[in-house]
């Protein structure tokens, strides 16, 4: 495998070019601006462009994350970018984390150290990991793919040739959002590589086979409604980027003040923050990952992956099942989440714990959580081996 590092470096026209765009928003009406009912408040939407022209410091965020290791990997044609940070332990397990939509590899900047030196955080060097965090075709800096046909079982092969690249020959994954399909699917299609996953979301397209084995029980029926409810509500993004990904990619790609709402209503929606999205993120974290984005050119390519996810769901047949060891962590507002029961019905579940706070974006919201049961799962499958 072909592998050279990486830095990140957005050049200044890039930059002066977004500082122009930024001058010259032209912004819509609303008849409740403090409001997010009918989307992105105007109101805060006015103070974070604000902030994004006359204050925030890309320069300076440019820097820090290239504090990490990048690199660079051509695989089947694919150039994909990562990071990959070795751990500090007597025998560090190899793990491969998968971020999701609207995230990017900076979901797990802060989860890194954690896992890699967790002498140095408040928990045992036995429990190190060494890191592999890819960010998904067509988004940031790995290339997308040219033709249809890459859903997340496609990534999961993709991944387990990155890893064999890096001579791991058995190692362990985690993913929440798109990155849990991927990792699901790792599993699945390699578990004489696998030696175990973790979650912290279980995808909406995960559908197991209900023809055989126990009827539905009352929460998995509850579960259903909920999901249906929901998609309902607050679905009409994954809808149009299962459908019509291109459409909406020319007014984001042409508008970052469009990107950053399209982006912003979702960190707000989906994260634990009572309805204050600053109480969780940051302007600047906020704006790091939307300017990923905007840099990047990746609009068209990461809404696609919704559409190929759709022609290729996580649903499983009579029969299959995922056998290496799953635990689940379950944060009190992620999206609507099944039952034990019913993921039950496909994977070996080993460990599930419940959070009373925290949301989608656990790696950021909980890092600390996350790590703890993931340490817990994990300790569990470790041997000398990996």
């Amino acid at each position: 495998m072909e592998s050279r590092p990486f830095q990140i470096h957005i050049d200044d026209e890039a930059l002066n070019d977004l500082h122009r765009r930024l001058q010259q928003t032209k912004w819509p009406d609303s008849i409740d601006p403090d409001g997010w009912g009918d989307g992105s408040s105007l109101t805060f939407m006015r103070d974070l462009i604000e902030y994004w022209r006359d204050a925030f410091d890309w320069r300076a965020q440019e820097a820090r994350l290239n504090e990490l290791p990048h690199f660079i990997a051509k695989v089947d044609g694919l150039d994909i970018h990562y990071i990959h940070v070795k751990g500090r332990g007597p025998s560090p397990t190899p793990l491969i984390m998968t971020h999701g939509w609207p995230g990017s590899f900076l979901e797990m900047e802060d989860i890194i150290p954690l896992l890699t030196d967790p002498r140095a955080n408040g928990g045992d060097s036995n429990d190190a990991f060494d890191i592999v965090v890819p960010s998904l075709p067509g988004y940031t800096f790995s290339s997308a793919p040219r033709s249809p046909g890459t859903s997340p079982y496609e990534i999961a092969g993709l991944w387990q040739k990155l890893m064999t690249g890096l001579g791991y020959e058995s190692f362990v994954a985690q993913g929440g959002d798109i990155g849990a399909a991927v990792s699901s699917w790792l599993a699945f299609r390699f578990p004489d590589r696998v030696t175990g996953f973790h979650l912290n979301y279980i995808p909406g397209g995960f559908s197991p086979p209900l023809e055989s084995g126990p009827p539905m029980a009352a929460e998995e029926t509850a579960y259903k409604k909920v999901a249906a409810e929901w998609a309902d509500n607050e679905g009409a993004y994954a809808h149009m980027h299962g459908t019509k990904p291109q459409t909406l990619a020319y007014g984001l790609s042409d508008s970052p003040v469009g990107l950053a709402a399209w982006i912003v209503e979702k960190f707000r929606s989906w994260s634990d923050c009572d309805g204050d999205i600053l109480k969780v993120f940051s302007m600047d974290t906020l704006l790091t990952e939307i300017s990923l984005y905007w840099f990047s050119g990746s609009l068209e390519s990461s809404f696609r992956l919704y559409k190929e996810s759709k022609a290729r769901p996580l649903a499983f047949t009579e029969g299959q099942r995922i056998l290496p060891p799953v635990g689940v962590s379950h944060f009190a507002k992620e999206l609507p989440q099944p039952p034990r029961s019913w993921v039950g019905r496909v994977c070996n579940v080993v460990q599930w714990t419940e959070h009373a706070t925290g949301g989608h974006f656990a790696a950021m919201e909980k890092p600390k959580e996350l790590v703890e049961d993931m340490r817990i799962h994990f300790r569990a499958l470790r041997s000398p081996s990996l």
